[in-house]
């Protein structure tokens, strides 16, 4: 195995550590302090690094405890998590921009309605694009609950969606 470092290896990781703690908590300034408590875990534990299959894996695991106790501890699960704004191509109409906003708020207010751990597989997923064997060692379950978690997130996601565009809830 490799030598790791904390700069080229976990240093890096802090961007994808904190959209996973931004998912949990719904808290931007929680996700940054869940973060820096992630980095500091990992370093105070770099005599282990050698036996590690993952360093990434393994860095959010920490930062995905992290999140839930701190969670479960402040009961940050009513707070809506305000999307980014995202960048759109300037030739689409003010109205198409509005409409697209529109869908992306809904599709986030959506996924944070959703139980911790299927929001967690969605953003492990769909979002930083990990394998079902990296999530399932991250959540500590097994692949075909991965499996079957993504899977009833995506039809609560798209059933509510339809209901939403069909009846406008």
């Amino acid at each position: 195995m490799q030598e790791i470092s904390f700069r080229n290896d976990i240093l890096p990781l802090k961007n994808k550590l904190f959209r996973l703690a931004l998912r949990i908590t719904l808290d931007s300034a929680e996700a940054e302090d869940i973060v820096q408590d992630t980095l500091i875990r990992v370093w105070n534990k770099r005599d282990e690094w050698h036996s590690l299959d993952s360093v990434e894996a393994y860095c959010l695991t920490v930062a995905r405890n992290l999140a839930i106790d701190r969670s479960q501890r402040k009961e940050a699960q009513n707070v809506s998590f305000t999307p980014e704004a995202q960048e759109m191509p300037d030739s689409m109409t003010p109205e198409k921009k509005l409409e697209e906003k529109e869908q992306l708020n809904l599709i986030h207010r959506l996924v944070n309605g959703l139980p911790e751990k299927q929001r967690t597989a969605i953003q492990l997923r769909d979002i930083e694009g990990k394998s079902y064997k990296e999530i399932a060692e991250i959540l500590g379950a097994t692949e075909e609950q991965v499996k079957v978690n993504l899977f009833r997130a995506r039809q609560k996601i798209k059933q509510k969606y339809g209901e939403i565009e069909k009846y406008g809830l």
